[in-house]
């Protein structure tokens, strides 16, 4: 199925992963987000879990494991082109989790990876859905 104007929405996994009350972002290189922080994930293959999909997403992009996977929310991403066509559909389950083990590096389609604070993350110009999810995430995190 095409990427850009599906038939149909494309499952995908995001991951917010935590680490000492920070989270990592990634900044996007390919469309539709490219040059734009978000938090790691990509389309869910057939054949494999959602769960699968954010272990194997969060590895390619950034080097990394993770572990204390946790489901936060689903939700759409719904992109529009210029004459209203949905140019994108993206149907994301998000989970939050830890580090696990491998060593932080941006690859696959993610420019750079780094960690913020939510104080930091609010000067990257995310979305308020991102920004949201983050608390969320921290908020959770927290939580026993």
């Amino acid at each position: 199925m095409n990427r850009r104007y599906p038939d149909a929405p494309i499952s995908a996994a995001g991951i917010v992963l935590i680490f000492e009350e920070r989270v990592l972002l990634v900044l996007r290189r390919n469309p539709p987000t490219a040059g734009h922080w978000s938090f790691p994930g990509g389309a869910h293959e057939v054949g494999e879990t959602i769960q699968e999909a954010a272990r194997r997403e969060m590895r390619e992009e950034t080097g990394l494991e993770i572990k204390d996977l946790r489901l936060l929310d689903v939700g759409d991403i719904i992109l529009r082109d210029t004459e209203g066509h949905v140019e994108y559909h993206y149907m994301v389950t998000y989970f939050v989790a830890h580090p696990a083990g491998g060593t932080l590096l941006s690859s696959d389609d993610a420019s750079d990876a780094r960690w913020f604070s939510y104080d930091e993350a609010l000067s990257l110009g995310l979305s308020r859905r991102l920004l949201q999810l983050t608390r969320q995430a921290l908020t959770l995190d927290k939580q026993p």
